[in-house]
């Protein structure tokens, strides 16, 4: 796979995606809930936000380095769990954890992974995080925690907002299914669930949400592992206490890339709620939208740790294959830099409220 060279950008790499991609996968992988209001959000909001620069600062000790559960990141970039990398690149995650590698970004890694975690850690030279979708069965949901923990993984991520699938009517449409040769390969193994039988009338209430977690499930869980848990999928603050009070590590600011849900909130708008509810006692992250350096800069400025990635991940992966992740992510990584640089920010801890038009610290 040869990368174009007008490819500059993630957008460029999304307009390549959709221009290549299989229309079946590119609707699975691009599609949005519903009518797609939340996905569009995702990224308006982060345009509706003004920069304020400093000027004549010193930067010749410039760095966007921190710590985050006791590892340096080198960047406050990670790559969101995303499943079925197989779908745009028969290496799958091989590549992908191969591209992260190479520019020092960690992975978290999908439950619904067409590679197994393992091999996913043997080709990993950066830290992992794991992603986990609490299954039906305590003990499937524990021997998933214990092959992380086993591989290596630093930490765990627990999506907590998909209790069922979102109604993506783009997936639908086009008919999307797993084509042979990719599926869970974490899965594997497992038992079958037991089917489901819903009430006339009633699809998902009398059924479907049968062994849907909750916060008692995520205490249960934070008490089975010394690794770090955090949540993914938490937008309202109301729901901080509840995290906090399970036990977990880091909260990561989510609506599923606009995948579940629509008409949810943008992820950047309600960030500074959480942040205020969490108050300094976890980490938080954000994800959903970011697609330059500034969007990053305006996260940090908000209350975010760092951000996560997912569907550019997969776009610069169809595009490029390993070498267009590690092109495209030196993009964003340089886009930031030089927005810290033309903000006069020389370090995250310098990014604070100040850095936006209009706000204070």
């Amino acid at each position: 796979m040869q990368i174009p060279t007008d490819t500059v950008s993630l957008r460029d790499y999304e307009y390549r995606f959709h221009e290549r991609a299989d229309p079946a996968i590119r609707a699975y992988i691009a599609g949005a809930a519903a009518d797609a209001v939340t996905q569009r959000e995702n990224g308006a909001a982060f345009e509706r936000i003004r920069l304020m620069p400093r000027a004549l600062v010193d930067m010749s000790q410039a760095s966007a380095r921190s710590e985050l559960f006791g590892e340096t990141l080198d960047y406050p970039i990670l790559i969101a769990p995303t499943a079925y990398h197989k779908l745009v690149h028969p290496d799958g995650e091989l590549a992908t954890v191969q591209g992260a590698s190479l520019t020092r970004t960690w992975m978290t890694v999908s439950t619904q992974a067409s590679v197994t975690l393992e091999e996913v850690a043997r080709a990993s030279t950066a830290p992992l995080w794991f992603q986990l979708y609490m299954q039906p069965r305590r003990e499937d949901s524990l021997a998933l925690v214990r092959r992380a923990e086993q591989a290596g993984y630093k930490a765990l991520v627990v999506t907590i907002d998909a209790s069922v699938s979102g109604i993506r009517n783009a997936e639908q449409r086009a008919g999307f299914r797993l084509p042979d040769g990719v599926s869970a390969a974490n899965l594997a193994g497992f038992a079958a669930n037991e089917p489901i039988r819903a009430s006339v009338g009633s699809p998902i209430f009398r059924g479907m949400l049968a062994h849907a977690p909750t916060w008692s499930d995520i205490e249960w869980l934070c008490g089975q592992t010394t690794l770090p848990v955090l949540v993914k999928g938490l937008l309202n603050p109301a729901d901080v206490p509840a995290a906090l009070n399970a036990g977990v590590s880091g909260i990561i600011v989510s609506n599923h890339g606009g995948r579940v849900l629509d008409t949810l909130p943008a992820t950047i708008d309600v960030l500074p709620a959480v942040a205020a509810a969490v108050a300094g006692a976890v980490p938080i992250l954000l994800d959903g939208g970011v697609r330059r350096g500034t969007d990053i800069v305006k996260a940090i400025a908000l209350g975010a740790s760092a951000v996560l990635l997912g569907q550019p991940v997969l776009h610069a992966l169809a595009v490029g294959g390993m070498p267009g992740v590690v092109h495209m992510l030196t993009l964003l990584q340089t886009e930031l830099e030089a927005a810290m640089a033309l903000l006069g920010r020389p370090t995250l801890r310098d990014i604070d409220a100040s850095t936006l038009m209009g706000r204070t610290p």
